[in-house]
């Protein structure tokens, strides 16, 4: 409810969009836990909710799954595409992941090193919704090789820019 206190929302009105949250984002009963009595991924499914409070058009992640385990790191990227479905939000999201890029996104722009500057935008047509059988996909593997080639990860040295 921090958000909610800073931005001076109704207090009424923001404890049932965090209710609502909860349930969207899978943490039904779990409304008077203490971060320490939630897991990596409850927590940071928790941290998405907080974010949503206050309805913003656009949700900003820098490397939110970055310090989880491979297995909570995928559930996290199937849990953020439902809950991305779920809210219609417009979701920017940073990852150092070429595979969680593709996965995610619709678009992945590729950042040289610095200065940082955009040096390629490649579009994903993966159907949605993604599974995590996706990524075993000819085309999955065509799109993250196209960015691992940008950044020289084939042995080569790096092409373009």
């Amino acid at each position: 409810m921090l958000p909610a206190d800073v931005l001076g929302m109704d207090r009424a009105v923001a404890e049932r969009r965090a209710r609502d949250l909860l349930v969207m984002v899978g943490l039904k009963g779990f409304e008077s836990s203490y971060p320490m009595e939630l897991s990596g991924g409850m927590q940071q499914r928790c941290s998405i909710t907080r974010a949503l409070l206050h309805d913003p058009a656009i949700l900003l992640m820098d490397e939110p799954f970055g310090a989880l385990d491979a297995m909570t790191r995928d559930t996290m990227n199937i849990e953020l595409q439902r809950i991305w479905a779920e809210s219609g939000k417009t979701i920017f999201l940073i990852t150092h992941s070429i595979p969680e890029a593709v996965f995610l996104a619709d678009r992945v722009f590729v950042m040289s090193t610095r200065p940082g500057k955009i040096i390629d935008e490649v579009p994903v047509a993966l159907p949605r919704p993604r599974t995590l059988d996706t990524m075993t996909s000819a085309e999955f593997a065509a799109a993250v090789r196209h960015i691992r080639l940008r950044f020289g990860q084939d042995g080569e040295r790096p092409h373009g820019d």
